[in-house]
């Protein structure tokens, strides 16, 4: 009996680590290509140098479409978490008919695929000019990050006692009162969790800047598939990697505020 134990658990670790070493392994691949000393991708690199990282940091175009991602992930960011948070406070204390109607709405961007909501946005962004428009790519961002940040907000929301946001009224605590000193202390590991994976979202947003970043706007996932098309040079290793240690900095980030949370609240209880 033990021993069919020990060979179950034994079978389920190594089914565990060869699919984490399938997956795991095309991103060690990149990270050591980006540090190949060779003029093209080739694995395994013949030499080493950081030459590719030196390239992509003082190229102009390359510089410039990181910019452009940063600036449209950060004004994306900021539009989804606040009507996230809006339309997951709505959806918690709510008491209104529909309710599951709005709700199969608002998460209707995570079932539509990515090209057909690129290509309705792309057919109303020509009519009116706004193919490069950095604050309307952020808003099409945005579309697609708020069903995310609703998920992670309507959760977090859940968890709180409605008897506190009562208390406080009682005690004089007005409806803004009740968001910023109530409310907002309790769920900021969540609004932090929002505000980064809606960031990533936007940064890692492919198709729907395809359609609307046009020249003037090109975002970094943009510049990276031109240069697919284009030439096939080992920058791109380089940059991927860049967006893969953005990444984990970004889960690190939002693993450290929800354990200092948990810390903080633990400690007062």
């Amino acid at each position: 009996m033990m021993a069919g134990s020990f060979l179950r658990a034994a079978l389920l670790r190594s089914v565990v680590f060869v699919i984490c070493a399938t997956m795991l392994a095309p991103i060690l691949i990149v990270m050591i290509v980006s540090f190949s000393g060779d003029g093209y991708l080739k694995f395994p690199p013949q030499t080493f140098s950081d030459q590719w990282y030196l390239r992509f940091l003082t190229n102009a175009r390359w510089v410039g479409s990181l910019w452009n991602s940063l600036l449209i992930a950060l004004m994306s960011c900021v539009v989804a978490t606040a009507m996230g948070f809006l339309a997951a406070y709505a959806m918690v204390r709510g008491a209104f008919s529909m309710r599951k109607a709005v709700m199969a709405l608002l998460l209707m961007p995570l079932i539509v695929p990515h090209v057909v909501t690129a290509i309705a946005i792309y057919f109303m962004s020509a009519r009116f000019n706004l193919i490069g428009f950095k604050p309307w790519i952020a808003l099409a961002h945005a579309v697609v990050a708020l069903p995310v940040v609703l998920i992670i907000l309507q959760s977090a929301l859940k968890a709180v006692d409605p008897n506190l946001e009562r208390a406080a009224m009682i005690f004089g605590c007005g409806r803004a009162g009740v968001f910023r000193r109530v409310i907002l202390p309790l769920v900021t590991p969540s609004v932090v969790s929002a505000l980064l994976f809606s960031f990533l979202i936007s940064f890692d947003e492919l198709v729907i800047s395809l359609f609307l970043a046009g020249i003037r706007s090109e975002t970094l996932p943009v510049r990276i598939w031109n240069s697919l098309m284009l030439e096939v040079e080992p920058t791109i290793a380089a940059v991927s990697t860049l967006l893969i240690a953005a990444t984990c900095l970004a889960l690190v980030i939002e693993w450290g505020m929800r354990r200092y949370q948990e810390h903080r609240f633990g400690a007062k209880a």
